[in-house]
This record gives structure tokens, C-alpha cells and sequence, in this order.
């Protein structure tokens, strides 16, 4: 049970509050002096008490790199709210707590099984560590459209095949909301003697609603990163990283985010993890019921709208998964002859409606405690009206009516969650010599180069890997198609490789 009345205590915004209003003489970084130097356009946009809490560490506000005083107290609130027997402050976002939790937990040439719908930040953490990836394939649906989440099986089957294997990294829930069968995989995987690792990113709200899915921590995990800036009040780049103890040395875990994490953290990134520990904490519950009704309400509405659709909980479940945060609505368009890049765009450039993501079949909204009904009434009116409009001739003669979408299955357009055919580790590959060829030219040869498409920042191409001709067709594809593909050089015409000449 959390203790709300200790939870409304706010330790490190406290004290920098206090040290503001002490008007103290500054002969110290940052170089602006509580605003005083700063762009006076700047100052008069954000006004002025912003730069009075951009600090640098100073007795009254504790240390990030050595927290033994309100940073500490802070942390120490944050794990009793998660349930955690550590938490810390990241002000690198989830990518750095994804680093973290890999360098801390596994060694060079170290198998560690990842799901393979990961972010492009656990191949990193897998570069800078050497550890050897044994990838899982996420389950998918060609009818919903949509990647779906690693399986019990899988896993299962993974682990039994890889006895020696160090660590288990799980990526749940996924950008879509839809969470893996966490307590049977990983009490299976504690059974086996294997840590688990999870990439909560989209998750920090989990804990404080008994209608969304168990969380991490509450499913068993030994080390969970969550974005609190994605979901929560955090602001961007704000994240946590919980730990259990037993098969994660924290002092291990300690010593790696004092190196990976800057020495001059913004304490404006931290106090928003603060405060938004403590709303979750006194008033979540509340907060996120309002959250669940508005999505669920949103989600009927737009499944009355012709051409489109939004899956919903018991669907996810009957496919095996583990559970769906409804928080995330994802809306199937490609029945309306529109990639979801399209509707992205039609959004925002006629209708002001910015979404989180899109990919070549749906869109996808976040509903969180900053909305409104009114807005997602506007959102379901907007969709409404595109729906009409595709009927319209001009529209159905026009690129929306690309056959090329119209004739892809998701196998094809998910090419990037084929397990590749690594020749190299992650390491080996971005260490080696490299050189630059064009797309055309690189089937056969060895990637050095993450290669995405962001969002959701799923790799495509893993370095160590050897390019396939299908992987090159899948990416021309996804550039016609309209998505942000990252990694490529001039124009999305030419990528890095291993030099083997």
C-alpha cells in the first residue's frame, strides 16, 4: 500500500524552491544567473522563475552523481510509490536507463535475449556492452494490422535452447499499448536463473490504476526503465529507473549511471520526476480513471466511423497476449486506401491534430491526464470527416489510393522484425572499419549502422547483421511511403557497412 500522506512530500522541489527565494549571490554555473543573462525574447516567452530553479549542484540541492540528501530523499519516495527497493532520477530519458540496465547486468560476449521489437537505444547499451543479442520475434496480426508482443512460448522456447544465456530484455508495453504475459515469462525466466530487464517506457502509469495492466515491478522484473515524461507529468527527457534486489548488484547499478549519466543534470528535468511521483502517488487512481473512461469512450466513437478501426482489450487478450494499456488508442486507416503516414499529416496540416505516431496501416494517440474530452471529440470529428472525404473521386483517383499499400500484408511492411542473420556482434560491427555504399549496392554486405523507423524507432537493419536484398526493399518502401527512416546517409540513398576490402 503506498502512503499518501508521506507521498505529498515534494523534497528536491522543495528545496530549490527555498534556495530561489534566498536571492543568494551566484558566482557559480550555469553562466545565466537565475535568468539574469538569458535572451530577453527567452525570458519574456517563459517569463522569468524558470531560471531561477536551473541550479547546479550546490549543498542545498544534493548531488545526482552522489545523492545524500533531497535527491536521495526523492529517490527514496519514488521507490515506495513504485514499489521498487531502489529508484533513480534519469535525465538521459529511457534510452539512457536502457543503457544502464544492460551495462550493469551483462559482460562482453555475454548472450542476452532481447524481444526483437526493441528500441535502437538496447542496441546501443549492447554496443558499448559486447554483449552477444539472441533475438525474439513479437507475434504479429495481419487482420489487426499491428505488431503484437513477444509470447510465453517464445520465450520459452528461447531459453530452453540457450541455457547459458545471462539476461532477458523485454520491451512491454509496446508503442501500441499491448503488454507481454510478464508474470509467466519472467517467473520462468527467474526459474531458469536469468535477470530480467524491461523497457517500460510507456508504463509509468501502470502502478497507480487497478484497470491497467500490472506493471513490471509488480509482475516480479529485477530492472524496469519508465519514460515519465511519454505518459505522466514529467517533462521530456525526465525517466526512472527501478531496481529489485537479489539479482542485480546495486552498487554495480550505482556505479554505471554515475558514468553514463551527465554531471550537470538539469534539476528542472528533476523536479518534474518529483512532483510527478507525487501526483501519481495522492491522486493517480483518480486522475487515470478519468483517463480510462475518456479513451474508452473515444475508442466506441471512432469504431462507428466508416473505414476505420481501433482495437480494443479483450481482442489483445484473446490473441495471447498478456494485457493492453487502453490508454492507447491505435486507429487501422489503410481501409480507407491512406497509409497511416497520411492521416498523420491530414491531422495536422487541415485539421490541428497532432498524433503520436504513425506507421503504414495506423495511427496512433496517446490519451493521458493533460486531455480533454473536447479534444478527443475534435479527434473523432476530424476522422470522421477524412473518412467521408476519401469517398470523394478526387481523393480516390490521388496517391491515397496507392496499390502498392493496398496489396502489402503485415509481414512484408514489418520486414524489420525478421531475427537477422548476424555474422558479427553489435560491438564487433560498430568498432570495425566502415565505409559508405548505395543502397542498391549493400545486399550481402555486413551493416555497421542502426537503421529505423522513427517513431517507433524499431531497427530495421542491426549492425553485425548481413543485409538482405528484402530489408533494402523494405526501407525503399517505407521512404515512398512516407516514413522517417533513420540511420541512412544523403537522402536515404546510402548506408554504412562493415569494410572488409
Amino acid at each position: 500500500m503506498i502512503d499518501k500522506e508521506e507521498q505529498f512530500s515534494t523534497p528536491l522541489f522543495d528545496a530549490m524552491i527555498s534556495l530561489a527565494e534566498s536571492k543568494k549571490v551566484s558566482f557559480h554555473t550555469p553562466g545565466h544567473k537565475s535568468g539574469k543573462g538569458i535572451s530577453m525574447r527567452f525570458r519574456k516567452f517563459v517569463g522569468p522563475k524558470i531560471f531561477s530553479i536551473d541550479l547546479t549542484t550546490l549543498d542545498e540541492v544534493d548531488s545526482l552523481q552522489n545523492p545524500t540528501g533531497v535527491i536521495k530523499e526523492a529517490q527514496e519516495l519514488a521507490a515506495k510509490a513504485y514499489g521498487a527497493d531502489r529508484s533513480f532520477f534519469l535525465v538521459n530519458g529511457t534510452s539512457g536507463g536502457n543503457h544502464a540496465m544492460i551495462l550493469a547486468t551483462v559482460k562482453p560476449r555475454e548472450k542476452v535475449f532481447v524481444a526483437r521489437n526493441l528500441h535502437r537505444s538496447v542496441l546501443a547499451g549492447l554496443i558499448m556492452s559486447g554483449a552477444e543479442p539472441i533475438f525474439i520475434d513479437p507475434e504479429v496480426d495481419d487482420r489487426l494490422k499491428v505488431v503484437l508482443n513477444i509470447s510465453f512460448k517464445s520465450v520459452k522456447k528461447a531459453i530452453d535452447g540457450n541455457p547459458q544465456s545471462r539476461a532477458l530484455f523485454i520491451t512491454s508495453p509496446n508503442y501500441y499499448g499491448i503488454c507481454a504475459d510478464l508474470k509467466k515469462i519472467i517467473s520462468y525466466a527467474h526459474s531458469k536463473g536469468i535477470v530480467v530487464l524491461i523497457d517500460e517506457a510507456h508504463g509509468p502509469h501502470l502502478r497507480f490504476h487497478p484497470d491497467l495492466p500490472i506493471s513490471a515491478l509488480e509482475a516480479g522484473t529485477d530492472l524496469c526503465v519508465q519514460s515519465t515524461h511519454k505518459i505522466i507529468g514529467g517533462m521530456t527527457q525526465a525517466s526512472m529507473l527501478h531496481a529489485r534486489h537479489g539479482r542485480v548488484d546495486m552498487d554495480t547499478l550505482a556505479d554505471t549511471l554515475r558514468f553514463i549519466q551527465t554531471t550537470s543534470p538539469s534539476y528542472i528535468l528533476m523536479a518534474s520526476l518529483d512532483l510527478a511521483r507525487m501526483q501519481m502517488a495522492t491522486e493517480g487512481e483518480k486522475l487515470l480513471g478519468k483517463v480510462i473512461r475518456l479513451a474508452e469512450e473515444a475508442r466506441e466513437r471512432i469504431n462507428k466511423v466508416e473505414g476505420i478501426y481501433s482495437f480494443g482489450r479483450d481482442e489483445i487478450k484473446s490473441l495471447g497476449m498478456g494485457d493492453m494499456d487502453v490508454t492507447k488508442i491505435t486507429v487501422r486507416v489503410s481501409d480507407l486506401g491512406m497509409t497511416g503516414y497520411e492521416v498523420s499529416q491530414l491531422l495536422n496540416r487541415e485539421y490541428d491534430i497532432q498524433v503520436e505516431m504513425a506507421d503504414p496501416f495506423n495511427i496512433l494517440v496517446i490519451v493521458s491526464i493533460g486531455d480533454r474530452k473536447e479534444d478527443l471529440n475534435r479527434l473523432t470529428e476530424a476522422l470522421r470527416d477524412i473518412s467521408i472525404k476519401s469517398k470523394s473521386p478526387q481523393v480516390a483517383g490521388s496517391r491515397l489510393k496507392d496499390k502498392k499499400l493496398l496489396t502489402l500484408t503485415l509481414n512484408q511492411v514489418q520486414g524489420e522484425l525478421r531475427t537477422p542473420n548476424l555474422v558479427l556482434t553489435p560491438r564487433e560491427a560498430f568498432l570495425s572499419p566502415q565505409r559508405s555504399v548505395p543502397l542498391k549496392e549493400a545486399s550481402g554486405k555486413i551493416s555497421s549502422e542502426i537503421v529505423t523507423v522513427y517513431p517507433p524507432g524499431i531497427p530495421i537493419l542491426v549492425p553485425g547483421e548481413v543485409i538482405k536484398e528484402e530489408r533494402m526493399d523494405y526501407i525503399e518502401k517505407m521512404v515512398s511511403l512516407g516514413a522517417i527512416v533513420d540511420g541512412l546517409e544523403e537522402g536515404n540513398s546510402r548506408i554504412r557497412i562493415v569494410n572488409r576490402e
